[in-house]
């Protein structure tokens, strides 16, 4: 199994790239989102950490904002007791998909946490500055401060790209991006058969 891991900028497109290989993708933020509503565990946690903030359950994504936003070393506090749970369901992902080709990791910390390993390929989405900075304020409860916040928590786009095997430059065109996937599909298969 080939493992595809998508990185980049927040606005970038990782998750439309994703979409395109056509594949089996282990969103991230969906699982995020998903244990927010359904993780009692979870819950308890973070309510247990932050008892003022925290009110019922489900988890409420304005109740955890306020949280990181109060101070930004929070999202740390949280990040240790989320992503346990979501490498957790990567690798049962990644258990049911075994027999799968390829796999697509659409994950924002992948190589923050550390959840590629060497033989996994890496691929860079590079989107140009002005049109992600449209992108993000087009986006329904976005919280400018935030993004930062995320951005101080990631390692830098350098050393991302550096890491990457290879780099898609996203025009935000449809059609280009196909193109570029294909092109990678068709080196991935080459080199699986060499």
């Amino acid at each position: 199994m080939i493992k595809i891991g998508i990185v980049g900028e927040i606005g970038s497109g990782k998750t439309f790239f994703s979409k395109l290989f056509k594949f089996p993708i282990f969103d991230a933020d969906k699982v995020v989102s998903n244990l927010y509503k359904e993780d009692q565990n979870l819950f308890r946690q973070i309510k247990r950490k932050f008892p003022k903030e925290i009110s019922s359950f489900p988890l409420r994504k304005e109740e955890l904002l306020k949280i990181i936003l109060k101070q930004s070393k929070n999202l740390k506090v949280l990040g240790k007791m989320i992503h346990p749970k979501v490498r957790k369901k990567m690798n049962n992902f990644l258990k049911i998909n075994k027999k799968k080709k390829i796999v697509i990791l659409d994950v924002p910390l992948l190589l923050e946490n550390k959840l590629n390993t060497k033989k996994d390929v890496i691929i860079f989405i590079e989107g140009d500055k002005k049109k992600i900075k449209q992108k993000i304020k087009k986006r329904k409860n976005i919280n400018l401060k935030l993004i930062n916040i995320l951005k101080q928590n990631q390692i830098p786009l350098k050393f991302k790209k550096k890491k990457a095997d290879f780099i898609i430059k996203n025009n935000f065109i449809s059609k280009t991006a196909k193109k570029n996937v294909k092109l990678i599909l068709e080196i991935i298969n080459e080199r699986d058969r060499t």
